[in-house]
């Protein structure tokens, strides 16, 4: 079962004064992206948010679990949490500021022979 784009859309409008968001399709999912960081994974109509310090002292206790098999594990947050924007945003916030910059991939030219 994938995403579907509806719930994609909701959770980047809740999570808009985080940042700048974005949603990128991935495999029938999403990676969910702020200010150029991957922070979060929309899987099965699921929301999961990358493990950070940060984001363990401010949520506290809450549960753990894989977006797909073989995956990390990563906060998952309940459709319950959604409806709180200014809560849901800081936690991206919060989450994106502990993240490195990603790298830049470097692009491997093909060798003529």
């Amino acid at each position: 079962m994938s995403t579907k784009q509806s719930t994609v859309d909701f959770i980047l409008e809740q999570i808009s004064d985080a940042g700048v968001v974005s949603a990128k399709k991935m495999f029938g999912e999403y990676g969910i992206y702020c200010n150029g960081k991957m922070v979060a994974l929309v899987c099965d109509d699921e929301l999961f948010i990358k493990i950070t310090g940060a984001g363990k002292a401010f949520l506290g206790d809450c549960p753990l679990k894989s977006p797909y098999k073989g995956a990390k594990p990563c906060f998952f947050i309940s459709g319950e949490k959604w409806d709180e924007s200014e809560w849901l945003s800081h936690l991206i916030r919060i989450t994106a500021d502990q993240l490195p910059i990603p790298k830049k991939k470097s692009r491997k030219t093909k060798v003529k022979k």
